[in-house]
């Protein structure tokens, strides 16, 4: 009474499944995505070595050159370091430096990547535009060419039928002095 059934996917259904997956990763912007990830990780050791090379000496040059170092105690007594520490603290120099990694790596990806991109794409809009606009120079020139055809035809058609066949044979010519 009850029919035994094979595998839920059947071939067919696990080759369009496939398919379906690969298209999926093959679409640019998974692609695009993946790359980011990538050299966005990498990029984040480069921010970190700056900021704990550069910019935490520059601040330790004012005061200390760690900032997870710099807090506001909100409820005394704040002693000690660490687990060990009493009071509750508000750890503004984590934020500080949190903070500065972000603006460096936000410009740096600016200037470096966002910027000269929208350049590039800038300059490659204005030559498809300025070869899009010497090609719809050439139509309209054209255009305007086969419509004075058009009305000189249309001229010499009338002048045929308003003098009847004349004495050139119909041909329509006019201007050439009663030859």
């Amino acid at each position: 009474m009850h029919e035994r059934r094979g595998p839920a996917v059947s071939d067919p259904e696990k080759t369009s499944l496939w398919q379906g997956f690969k298209a999926f990763l093959m679409r640019g912007n998974v692609v695009d995505l993946a790359v980011a990830v990538v050299i966005g990780a990498a990029f984040t050791n480069i921010v970190n070595s700056v900021v704990k090379g550069v910019i935490n000496p520059l601040v330790g040059a004012f005061g200390t050159k760690n900032l997870d170092s710099y807090t506001s105690c909100l409820k005394g007594p704040c002693e000690g370091t660490g687990d060990a520490a009493t009071g509750v603290r508000i750890l503004w120099g984590s934020v500080l430096g949190a903070t500065l990694q972000f603006l460096i790596t936000a410009a740096v990806v600016y200037f470096l990547m966002v910027l000269p991109m929208a350049k590039y794409l800038a300059r490659v809009e204005a030559r498809r535009k300025a070869k899009e606009g010497a090609h719809e120079v050439v139509e309209v020139t054209e255009l305007e060419v086969l419509k004075d055809i058009r009305d000189a035809l249309l001229a010499q058609r009338a002048q045929g039928e308003g003098s009847g066949a004349g004495a050139d044979g119909g041909s329509g010519r006019t201007g050439d002095g009663g030859r």
